[in-house]
Order: structure tokens, then sequence, then C-alpha cells
């Protein structure tokens, strides 16, 4: 399938608990399972692309995986040099903090991806990792993969890092452990800290002070891991626009992180009218819980805080923007031109095909709310993307194109869209 045309919805009513699991927490579990001794058990693993060959390459880097279908069981004996290119597929998480876990392990390691991730930069993570002693390189002088490392001796380090970035600092956190002395990395604001909570759950001596995280190096393997992979709040989201626009309907969207640093999205929903409350139920690793989203008239948001929280759902908050009464405006968000398409430029390039006015600027946009109208959207290779404007679509009627994409990330979004309204697929 490589084109879907999506009808308007009428309200619905819907508990959802097929979200599928999250994203960032599945990548680190099966990396950091890499540095424990014993056997770490992974339930709920997402079975996506992009985490399926994070997989793949923990056992090309020698670890012993038993997967059943339902729990992943991993055990290694340290990290092998591999006889494979390592293919991280659309993944930037996956390459960037490989980075980090590779740079001081013995061996030559070569990272690759599709053609979208062989064109994002990936020198935010390669220079601050090469200024402590790491032996990388690869296309445009390390910019660009395939790249290249050769496992180095690692310095300690006080790095002070100019922007936001869950999987530079997680790159440079996993460097850190294995350092010659004690690391500090700070950062402009909190970035998603899921591989902070994570690590220190297996037992890693990591302290958070403010906007510093300081690393003692590991004396000895870290502790299994023991988890459920709750449901990812990026793909949640999308359902949660899906009950914000279309007047009537409401969603209980099941287990999902509450993590705060992972659920500013609902947050900006909720300061624009949206009726949103939540429910905890479990606190190991990370919060989890439920989350109640009812439609409510939306009102426009200014968003130039706390960016890097939002950055994956301002696709998705868009199109809630677009609907809205009034203005909205994204600033500070210039890291949304370096995922896996320039989303700024997509955002804009798709509301305006559906008659909306936008504004584009190098840092957001800004968005004046209107009524949608049906249109013929291009995704560029960018599931999130897809996924925005064919919620769009429940609202007015739409046809995306190149949707291949989607199953990186959400492999059964198309089965939950079902219950909602009807898609008709194309090649």
């Amino acid at each position: 399938m490589s084109r879907v045309v999506v009808s308007p919805a009428e309200s619905f009513s819907l508990n959802i608990s097929e979200i599928a699991p999250d994203k960032s927490i599945s990548h680190r579990s099966v990396m950091f399972a890499m540095l424990s001794k014993g056997v770490s058990e992974i339930e709920n693993f997402l079975r996506a692309e992009d985490t399926m060959n994070s997989l793949k390459i923990v056992k090309n880097l020698g670890a012993n995986v038993e997967d059943d279908g339902k729990i992943i069981k991993i055990s290694s004996n340290g990290i092998q040099e591999p006889f494979e290119i390592l293919d991280c597929g659309n993944s930037g998480t996956g390459m960037r903090l490989f980075c980090g876990l590779l740079s001081s392990a013995n061996g030559h390691f070569v990272l690759t991806g599709d053609k979208y991730l062989r064109r994002r930069p990936m020198k935010r993570v390669t220079e601050p990792l090469m200024s402590i002693g790491a032996k990388l390189d690869g296309r445009r002088n390390g910019d660009l993969a395939p790249l290249s490392i050769r496992g180095a001796s690692l310095k300690a380090f006080e790095y002070e890092s100019k922007i936001a970035s869950a999987q530079v600092k997680s790159a440079m956190i996993l460097a850190a452990l294995r350092a010659d002395g004690v690391c500090t990395y700070t950062e402009p604001e909190l970035s998603r800290d899921h591989t902070e909570r994570m690590l220190k759950g297996m037992g890693a001596d990591i302290k958070v002070d403010g906007l510093t995280t300081t690393v003692t190096p590991l004396k000895e393997l870290l502790e299994p891991l023991k988890i459920r992979v709750p449901a990812d709040p990026s793909s949640a989201f999308f359902f949660a626009v899906a009950a914000a626009i279309v007047p009537g309907s409401e969603v209980t969207l099941e287990c999902v992180t509450l993590n705060p640093t992972r659920i500013e999205a609902f947050k900006a929903l909720e300061r624009m009218g949206a009726d949103i409350s939540y429910e905890l139920t479990d606190d190991r690793y990370e919060p989890v819980g439920n989350i109640h989203v009812k439609y409510a008239p939306l009102q426009g948001i200014v968003i130039e805080e706390n960016i890097s929280w939002l950055i994956d759902e301002l696709p998705a908050l868009s199109i809630a923007m677009a609907t809205a009464e009034g203005e909205s405006i994204v600033k500070n968000a210039k890291e949304l031109r370096v995922k896996e398409s320039d989303r700024i430029s997509t955002v804009v390039e798709g509301l305006r095909a559906c008659g909306i006015e936008v504004d584009e600027y190098e840092d957001g946009y800004r968005i004046t709310g209107g009524a949608l109208k049906k249109a013929e959207v291009e995704s560029d290779g960018d599931h999130r993307i897809a996924m925005s404007f064919i919620i769009a679509g429940l609202k007015c009627g739409m046809k995306v194109s190149d949707l291949e994409c989607i199953n990186t990330s959400f492999p059964n979004f198309f089965e939950l869209l079902s219950k909602i309204s009807k898609a008709e697929f194309t090649e």
C-alpha cells in the first residue's frame, strides 16, 4: 500500500489498550541489556521495523536472544565485534545511541540506515563523542551515515550541550559509563529522561541535579532489566488529537507512560481546551497509567518552552492547531528540521494544501485556525507526518501517500483507525 484515502469520522467513544509500545523505551531496553549481568526480560516490546532493527543489532553484537513472541530474554557476555554492517533502518535514536554504546567497545563497527536516515545529521552526536576520544568517521566528515566506529578509551568530561536532545544526552551517558573518570552533562533545558531512569533502575550511579547529569563509570555490570514496555504516548497522541477535533468524541488510552517529559503534548492540548485527565497505575522504571481525552472546542496556543518534550508530537499538535479558534505559534523548534523529514516544511506544506493559513519561520510556524479541506499530502517518508495528516482526514477527508514509513513505529495504526473511520488503500 502506498496511498490511503480517509473518510471524515462521526463522533466516537473508545477505550484503546493496543497502542504501540513505547519506541524510545523499546530501543533502550535491548541496548541496556548489553550492559547487564544475568538475563534481562522485556515484555511488550515494540515489534516495529526500527526497534526490531535494534534487536537484530544486539544479536549481531553477540547477545543471546530468546523470543517467544511475548517476552524477549537477552543475556550478554560483552559487546563482540560483528561480521555484519549494523543497519538501523529509519531510526535516528538507534544510530545515535549505538554511537555512544559502541564508542568504548573493543572492535570496529559500521552503522548505516535507509535512504532517509543516511541524510540526517549525526555531528550532534559524533562531535561530542570525538571530543572525549571516540574514533568516529562517516560521510561529510562524520556528519552522515554510514558511520565507522573504532572502539577507544574515553576521557572523563564536563560537557555543556547547546541543544536539548535526549539522543545526544543518552549517547554521552552511555559513553560516560566506561570513561576514565566521573562525567557531567549539562543541557539548556531538560530533555526526555528515559535513559537516566532506566539505568538508575538497573543500578548505575547517575545523579540528576537540575539540568546537569553526573555519571560515575561502571565498576561492575548492571542488574538485568525486568520491564514491561508501556504504551508510547507519542503514538497515543494521534488518537488524543482525533478525539479532540471530532465533536462529541472521547478516548481512553490505556497503560501509557506518564513520564512528565513525555506527556507535554497532552498538557498543550489541555491548555488549548481539550478535557484531559490522568490515572497513575504503576511506577517502577517509569510512571504508567491511563489518559482520558474528551472533545471540547479548542483555542490557539503559543508553544515556545519544553520543546524537546513534545518535539515528536508537534506535527499532530499542528492538526489540532489548524482546527482551533485563533492563532497558534510554535517557536524555538528548529530541531524539527532535522527529524525524519524537515517537519517544519512538511507541516507547513501539508496544512497549506488543506486550505489553512500558515507562516513559516526558521524555528517554527504560525497557524491561523480554520476549516480543514480535503487534500492530497505526501509524507516524505516521515511516519509522524503521514499519521498526522491521516488524523486530519477524520475532520475533512484526506489522501496521504508514502505509507510504508508508518511501520517503523506504529504497525497497528490502521487497525485502530478502522474503529473510527473508513480507510481505502491504493498502490
